[in-house]
């Protein structure tokens, strides 16, 4: 070994420009050799470093190398943008916004989306178990803002069966000891110009057996109301639309589904323009007929399910038939038709005009 040390220079020449911008290192140090290769006498003696407690802190002294956030939405974009992938973001409801309820009588209108959770399919026998409300106001120009929001769980008087638990994610110990406040539901739907449902003919059967109030409102169903095929949809199902919409959203759970159906409903329409609760509002304000095949002959029955007639059994005083529903400008149409290709004759069918308070009652 040598009488003299040779460091690596270029080393050294980082180590002193690092050092030259690290507040709280000392500003004297040893001189730097002539150039490069030029010896450091044994025994040269530098200045010491500051003690580690005088350093400021790594964030200060490292800012300018710290990695960035990642920006989710712009790798999001960067994926689509390729046509390899399709990107769902999270559905965010809406923000309540409380003092934008609309007075009664006022231009802008107060609308409740609803949506119930339940032990089966029956209204005449099971129960609610989950009755969740999003009121909204809204005007011509569509949906404005969210205004409030009603969630309550109730124990029914029977066991929750593990399927509908499967379903709904709602178990025996979740509603234990508790009630949908009646009272309180009424309050929260007083004064609503629409009620709306995915489903109105399931839902609005348990509603009025739960709140009286229900039972005068107008109802609108944007299962049956909307023509989703015509908008692009290749299907009507909740979770299906929403995915379309390019959303995911925690299902099935009711103030959940409320707060991504009125998103479904307020999202403009890019290729057909409006929104689907443009279309929904219309399709209220329809009055429409109902048409009952009494006495239909039997080996056509498939012809009807074909075109959409459903079977009533009787119940509630209606005639025990197949039956359909149809705007008032296909009244007549329907008529020739049941004529010319069930009966075969000249009928005249028992036929019933409804408004949006009357539909979807049970």
């Amino acid at each position: 070994m040598g009488s003299y040390l040779r460091p690596n220079m270029r080393q050294a020449d980082l180590f002193s420009r690092a050092a030259a911008n690290v507040p709280g290192l000392p500003a004297t140090r040893a001189a730097a050799p002539a150039g490069p290769g030029a010896p450091v006498p044994l025994g040269t003696r530098f200045p010491p470093l500051a003690p580690v407690a005088d350093l400021p802190p790594l964030s200060a002294t490292h800012a300018a190398v710290r990695s960035p956030q990642p920006d989710h939405e712009d790798a999001a974009r960067r994926l689509e943008e390729t046509g390899l992938y399709r990107v769902l973001r999270r559905l965010e409801p809406r923000p309540v916004r409380a003092a934008a309820r609309p007075a009664p009588g006022a231009e802008t209108r107060l609308g409740i989306v609803v949506d119930t959770e339940t032990t089966g399919l029956d209204h005449s026998r099971d129960e609610v178990i989950e009755l969740g409300m999003v009121a909204f106001s809204y005007d011509g120009d569509g949906i404005r803002d969210v205004v409030d929001v009603f969630s309550a769980l109730g124990e029914p008087s029977v066991p929750i069966a593990p399927e509908i638990t499967r379903l709904t994610g709602i178990t025996p110990e979740m509603v234990a000891g508790r009630r949908i406040d009646r009272e309180a539901a009424a309050r929260f739907v007083e004064g609503a110009d629409l009620v709306i449902a995915h489903n109105a003919g399931f839902d609005r059967p348990f509603c009025e057996g739960l709140v009286g109030g229900f039972a005068a409102m107008p109802w609108a169903c944007s299962v049956r109301e909307i023509e989703w095929a015509t908008l692009g949809f290749e299907g009507t199902k909740l979770g299906y639309l929403v995915n379309s919409c390019g959303w995911f959203h925690s299902g099935h759970r009711a103030a959940d589904d409320c707060h991504a159906l009125l998103k479904v409903l307020a999202r403009p329409l890019p290729d057909h323009g409006g929104t689907a609760f443009g279309r929904l509002l219309e399709a209220s304000r329809r009055t429409r007929v109902r048409l009952w095949a009494e006495g239909s002959p039997f080996h056509l029955k498939d012809a009807l399910k074909a075109r959409g007639y459903r079977w009533s059994d009787g119940s509630n005083g209606r005639p025990k038939a197949w039956w359909t529903e149809v705007g008032e400008d296909a009244h007549e149409a329907e008529v020739a038709y049941l004529r010319a290709e069930i009966y075969g004759r000249d009928v005249t069918p028992t036929s019933q005009r409804l408004t949006a308070r009357d539909r979807f009652k049970r």
